[in-house]
């Protein structure tokens, strides 16, 4: 075990605390837990984003789907990325001037409908515990691999920090310790990344290195999915290979040009469709984050807003050359992976495995490490916000004006659920969950605020018939995929990545029934959308 990620750990969580404790001096009152009193510069918010929003699947699926599956899953970082260019072009400083604290709450301001209002709260605590249970399961994948100790207990640690500071200190303090976040996470991938780069140059750029005493930790059986080296043996795709618990997992070649070169060129895995859909998903999606979405909130004025996602843009952009190359060394210093089905892992395990169990391979190691923490938590602390923020407006009916005390009784009631799923579920892939949770976003509110910012003739029943019917069909294709039987050939495809279909479903069945209810556009629209397009300087 490596001495140095413990006390690595143990230091994470202090400084997060602390920082949070710091911004607690800060918080009074319900404002400053919600939104941080409208009160946070662009630079600062922007950190606080890039925090929040590269999240376990950024930190670790990301690399490990690389690792798996090959080029044609480098759409999910640019995907990831470009979501903001949407959200700068469409959303980011109309939704500031629109003056809300939420989601639902944008409804209300510009429909005038509680039952929108509702609906919209149900899919923002949907989305946010879809995408909170994979932050916690990393967080015990972490916790396992790199101590040896109970992946539930991993989960409840991330949920525990996330939940008191939260609580304690509400969206201002959690912006300092997002901001803080952000730049351990870069510095943490970043600076192992040039050691292992060096160290595969002086290797003379090797195309595999055996693992070292790794073993199965239970019988398995392994489905080949592209021809491979396998201990040498040459395998073909399809066949099975069943080990007992105990034995050595042999060394994987899939990068030699004999084998595997599919995974070096676009659509070895994957059709088009999933492909377009994956894109729609991650490139729309993002404006439909309801915690991502609320950092908005916090800007001064919708300038502010709009020189924010500018920045995040080029955090995020710099951020996710990162894990990529660790995706492409994976191939290299650690296929046992591949074997193992812990793909997700590889960040975690490539340092020590490609610089060996020294004094830098440990100490990397640890950084690397401390830097999925921060992934974790700075990214729950964000969706519990949301979706506290949510249960306190909508669920504990406590509105803007209610008490610090509910707030903190809307944080808890927000953890529970989430913190639940965590401890059952141990084998999901972190970035296709996350990728489900980009579609349902897509699929409802994107519509919404698009449509809703953009086309004064959208209604309350046009805009509830398209989020129901998009967004409930990416809800259901999101149940199925997690929880029902496996699907295969056109059908799996077309659950499994449902963007391209239920996106412009959401979009078809808005304008339509808006068109059929013509008479329910609210009689002060043309207030409304001057107040969102109009610049603050120009208001009287």
């Amino acid at each position: 075990m490596n001495p140095y990620v413990v006390p690595g750990l143990v230091l994470v969580v202090l400084v997060t605390v602390g920082i949070g404790a710091y911004g607690l001096r800060f918080a009074r009152t319900t404002s400053d837990f919600l939104v941080a009193s409208r009160s946070v510069s662009p630079s600062w918010n922007a950190a606080a984003i890039s925090g929040e929003y590269l999240s376990a699947a950024s930190f670790l699926g990301v690399a490990g789907l690389i690792l798996r599956y090959g080029v044609d899953v480098l759409w999910y970082p640019v995907g990831f990325a470009a979501g903001y260019l949407a959200l700068l072009l469409f959303v980011a400083a109309p939704l500031r001037r629109s003056g809300a604290f939420t989601l639902p709450d944008f409804c209300q301001v510009r429909l005038g409908s509680f039952r929108l209002r509702r609906l919209a709260s149900v899919f923002v605590v949907f989305i946010g515990c879809l995408y909170l249970v994979p932050q916690l399961q990393g967080a015990g994948l972490t916790f396992t691999t790199v101590t040896g100790g109970s992946y539930e207990w991993g989960a409840l640690l991330v949920g525990a920090v996330v939940t008191a500071n939260v609580a304690l200190g509400g969206m201002r303090a959690i912006t300092f310790v997002q901001a803080f976040q952000y730049w351990l996470k870069l510095t943490a991938l970043a600076v192992p990344v040039i050691f292992l780069i060096l160290q595969w140059q002086s290797d003379g750029r090797p195309q595999v290195t055996p693992p070292g005493g790794a073993t199965f930790r239970v019988a398995t059986t392994v489905e080949i999915q592209q021809d491979a080296l396998v201990g040498g043996v040459p395998v073909q795709a399809g066949q099975r290979l069943s080990y007992q618990a105990g034995d050595p997992v042999p060394p994987v070649s899939t990068v030699d040009a004999h084998f595997g070169a599919d995974w070096l060129l676009p659509g070895g895995d994957g059709s088009l469709f999933a492909t377009y859909s994956l894109i729609l998903a991650t490139f729309l999606g993002t404006m439909g984050l309801p915690h991502v979405l609320v950092r908005f909130y916090t800007n001064p004025d919708g300038a502010a807003a709009r020189r924010t996602t500018l920045v995040v843009l080029a955090l995020v952009g710099l951020f996710y050359l990162l894990p990529t190359l660790y995706g492409v060394l994976g191939r290299v210093y650690t296929p046992q992976l591949l074997m193992t089905g812990r793909t997700d892992a590889v960040v975690l395990l490539l340092p020590e495995a490609a610089l060996g169990g020294g004094e830098l391979g440990r100490l990397l190691g640890a950084l690397v490490t401390a830097g999925a923490l921060a992934a974790f938590l700075s990214t729950s602390s964000g969706l519990l916000t949301s979706v506290a923020g949510v249960v306190f407006t909508d669920v504990l009916k406590a509105g803007r004006h209610g008490s610090v005390r509910d707030f903190r009784v809307a944080t808890l009631l927000a953890a529970i659920v989430p913190v639940t799923l965590s401890l059952y579920v141990s084998t999901m892939d972190v970035s296709r969950v996350v990728g489900l949770a980009f579609a349902v976003a897509a699929s409802s509110f994107c519509p919404l605020l698009v449509l809703g910012i953009w086309w004064r003739r959208l209604t309350d029943l046009g805009a509830i018939a398209g989020v129901l019917a998009g967004g409930g069909a990416a809800m259901a294709a999101v149940l199925i995929t997690v929880l029902g039987p496996p699907l295969h050939g056109w059908v799996a495809e077309f659950i499994e990545q449902p963007a391209a279909w239920t996106v412009p479903l959401a979009f078809l069945v808005m304008v339509t029934g808006s068109l059929l209810t013509s008479r329910r556009v609210p009689s002060d629209v043309g207030a409304t959308m001057l107040r969102l397009h109009a610049p603050e300087s120009l208001r009287i």
